[in-house]
Formats: C-alpha cells, structure tokens, sequence
C-alpha cells in the first residue's frame, strides 16, 4: 500500500506587528527589520511607511512606523521572543522609557486572542490611542475588530483623529 504525504500549511497564526525606528536610517532599519521577521514569519501585508511625532518622552527625532501583518507557526510567546531576538541583532538598547530606539516591535494582535501574561498582552495595550500604530493598520486592514473594545480599525481611527495631537505623514 502506497503511503499518502500529507503537506499541511504551519504558518496559521495570523498575527499584526507594528514596527518603529528613529535612529540612524530609518528606511534601513525597517528594510532589515522586515527581512528578519521573514526568517520565522510569512509577511501578508505591509503598509506605508508613517512618519510620527514621539509620544511620551518628546525629546527625540521623529519616527518612522509601519505595521506588517503576518503568518507564523510560532505560538504568542515565541512570537515575542523573535520579535526581541531581532531587536537585540539590531542593536537596540533601552537606555528611556518610549526613548530613542533602533527598532521596535510590538505584537498588535495575534489570531485575534486575547492574552493577558506578565509579558505579554494581546491585543497590544493603547492601540486605540496611538494615530502612528491605527493609521498603517488601517491601511492594511480597515475592517479588522479590536476584539476587547468591538469596534473596527476604521471607527477606532476615525474617533481618535480629532482629538489626537499626534502628527502622522505617509511617506511612501
């Protein structure tokens, strides 16, 4: 009897990853960023690159944003190792709280779980009040549900413009 290989799709947790840099090359940094993030993960969709004012600690350059959604085999947790491993490759140092950074990668939303550890918290804390992560997710996926608050993308986008003072400009 002849044995059937079955090839089965492992890369089934959909999961959004926001990326941000404004040290040195940006464009760079998100260029190597994004060719890491293909070493464990599928990269679905990519948005625009955003240029955004800081928020929290204000004294520092602009930064460059984008959002990614992607497939990975990985579990939530050893998504956000991978995410950290790429993190240190790339040299960041947490030297300020929301300081300069080289990269930074958070894990917005991972197969639309909720997950509350000590690490780790999905979907990611804030989204809703951050025009530099809710512009490029829009772009990329207006009609995704914030499964805590239930509303989509574009009303949470659509709420929070009039009354944020962040500034956001599409670059590309």
């Amino acid at each position: 009897m002849k044995q059937k290989t079955i090839m089965q799709n492992t890369l089934e947790n959909k999961s959004f990853l926001s990326l941000g840099t404004n040290i040195g090359d940006k464009e760079e940094n998100l260029r190597n960023a994004i060719k890491e993030i293909k070493s464990f993960s599928k990269i679905l969709k990519k948005s625009s690159t955003y240029i955004t004012s800081p928020v929290g600690y204000i004294d520092q350059d602009d930064f460059f944003n984008m959002v990614v959604e992607i497939s990975t085999n990985l579990s939530a947790q050893n998504l956000l190792e991978s995410c950290k491993q790429v993190e240190a490759k790339m040299g960041r140092i947490k030297k300020i709280h929301n300081g300069p950074r080289i990269i930074d990668i958070d894990i917005l939303f991972f197969k639309y779980k909720i997950i509350n550890e000590e690490n780790l918290i999905i979907p990611h804390p804030r989204i809703e009040k951050r025009l530099f992560v809710l512009e490029p997710l829009n772009e990329i996926s207006p009609n995704l549900v914030h499964p805590v608050i239930k509303l989509d993308i574009k009303t949470l986008l659509s709420k929070l413009r009039p009354v944020s003072d962040e500034l956001v400009k599409k670059l590309n």
